[in-house]
């Protein structure tokens, strides 16, 4: 069986590690942590590794996490591929956006570690561990 992906894509290294922390013990049930620092390193990651799951900053140079996922989505056709955009910024206006890009999901920093961890594990449709 394919281990099963989490993609994260931030361009601040100290919210990439915060969130890949938050996720490790996933790694515990044989799922890869991935990392991108920007869009198009997101987009050729996304190409070529398929993850089950991405976590997407919105705010970044290069392609933003809106475009980024319309192209995932509705472009390369990889309807598959759960994104969760993640922002600082929580308007309606940006909610929409994401809507309408495909976002499966979107989620205003400062997040819940807890609750990422408990939305991944849900998406890739694993048990809650024991600890």
């Amino acid at each position: 069986m394919t281990p099963m992906k989490i993609l994260i894509v931030d361009d601040e290294s100290h919210l990439r590690t915060l969130i890949q922390q938050t996720l490790e013990e996933l790694e515990d049930d044989g799922v890869e942590l991935l990392t991108a620092t920007n869009g198009e390193e997101a987009l050729e990651t996304i190409r070529a590794e398929e993850p089950n799951l991405v976590f997407l900053d919105v705010m970044m140079p290069k392609k933003n996490g809106f475009d980024v996922c319309n192209a995932v989505k509705n472009e390369l056709g990889m309807s598959h591929i759960h994104i969760i955009l993640l922002t600082a910024k929580g308007q309606e206006f940006d909610r929409q956006r994401g809507q309408e890009v495909g976002a499966d999901l979107y989620l205003t920093k400062p997040f819940d570690p807890d609750a990422l961890v408990a939305k991944a594990r849900s998406i890739l449709g694993l048990s809650a561990s024991g600890a």
